[in-house]
């Protein structure tokens, strides 16, 4: 059983562990990991992984980590009754080939994963879409649903956060790293849920005709021009994690940033924030199963589910076109994907799912 495990304290560096597979717990089924994304979602899994628990989903030994993946495997054993072999699904995955579970609150569409390591983290982590009967499954966009899914939530939470707030009375939104999938969602969402709103997107040079095609922002600018940045009430939404960066948008629009959102880390080499106060608002860090809990509350199960629903069916419309998918095989060369988006230098119009 290969996994690909990464040192927790220098995260560019990774090995390949084989492990015999254990006999299978009563109640349990064995997933075959069939294919999963690589995104900068899975950077931020890393980086903050200490912080908010990442690390504890997929134990490895002292030092070293798992980084989680959502993706869709196959089960290849089953102690459960109620779940056969062969049974396909979706949800969040080690970096490796297999994973066992212990199917709880069982419906038609989705299981929890009762592993008793992972109850102390938030229940959206652990939930795992039964293919045959889930509702958000097409399989003509099985590549799509990996690289974007996640971060298209989280992208449209963070809208649903905003509007519940009034956009903290806000004309504009500047989001740095524009070209990052979860930036693009939030780009989007903002387009569907408040078009009074202008989006502003940073980025770097090399990326400014990228993030311009897109066609998800009113202006983009690049990161040596936020002295440029119109003035008037702002929120910003961080992607980057670039400290720097952050501190040119906090002094570029002073008074006008009304509140401060950061959201992930894409430049990692960069995220130190140690150094002088930031002026004005402080950075506000997003969580999205928090998030997510409240707004199921506010709208109901239903009535997010449509809402996720609409909002998905209009991002993949506003995207089709923009991002390649790029095909790979085998775990080192998830490895290798990992490697070049941490370092910053995955193209932003790939989308790479790997098939293991």
């Amino acid at each position: 059983m290969p996994t690909i495990q990464v040192n927790k304290s220098a995260l560019s560096e990774t090995r390949s562990v084989e492990d015999a597979l254990l006999p299978l717990a009563d109640g349990a089924v064995r997933l075959k990991v069939e294919s999963f994304a690589v995104t900068a979602n899975n950077v931020t899994y890393a980086v903050i992984g200490d912080m908010f628990g990442y690390w504890n989903f997929f134990p490895a030994p002292e030092g070293w980590g798992v980084v989680p993946m959502w993706g869709h495997a196959v089960v290849e054993a089953s102690n459960c009754a109620g779940i056969e072999p062969g049974e396909r699904v979706y949800g969040y995955l080690p970096m490796g080939s297999h994973l066992d579970v212990v199917p709880q609150d069982i419906s038609v569409g989705q299981f929890r994963d009762a592993t008793a390591h992972r109850q102390p983290m938030a229940i959206f982590y652990n939930l795992y879409s039964r293919l045959a009967a889930d509702p958000e499954h097409d399989p003509a966009h099985e590549a799509e649903r990996m690289i974007f899914g996640p971060l298209f939530k989280t992208g449209f939470l963070i809208a649903a956060m905003f509007v519940r707030e009034g956009w903290f009375g806000a004309e504009q939104a500047v989001l740095t790293s524009a070209s990052s999938k979860t930036a693009l969602a939030l780009a989007s969402s903002m387009r569907d849920a408040a078009p009074g709103v202008a989006r502003i997107g940073l980025t770097s040079a090399r990326n400014i005709a990228f993030v311009k095609g897109s066609g998800l922002y009113d202006q983009v600018f690049s990161y040596d021009d936020v002295a440029a940045l119109p003035q008037r009430p702002s929120v910003s939404v961080d992607f980057a994690g670039n400290a720097a960066v952050l501190r040119a948008v906090h002094e570029g629009l002073g008074h006008h940033l009304t509140y401060s959102c950061t959201v992930g880390a894409t430049h990692v080499d960069a995220r130190g924030g140690a150094g002088e106060p930031l002026p004005g608002p402080t950075p506000t860090l997003f969580f999205a199963p928090t998030e997510a809990a409240d707004a199921i509350k506010a709208l109901g199960p239903k009535g997010f589910a449509e809402a996720v629903g609409k909002a998905w069916v209009n991002f993949l419309y506003a995207v089709k076109g923009t991002i390649r998918t790029d095909e790979r095989d085998g775990l080192d060369a998830a490895a290798a994907a990992y490697r070049d988006t941490l370092a910053g230098v995955a193209d932003p119009a790939v989308g790479i799912v790997v098939r293991v």
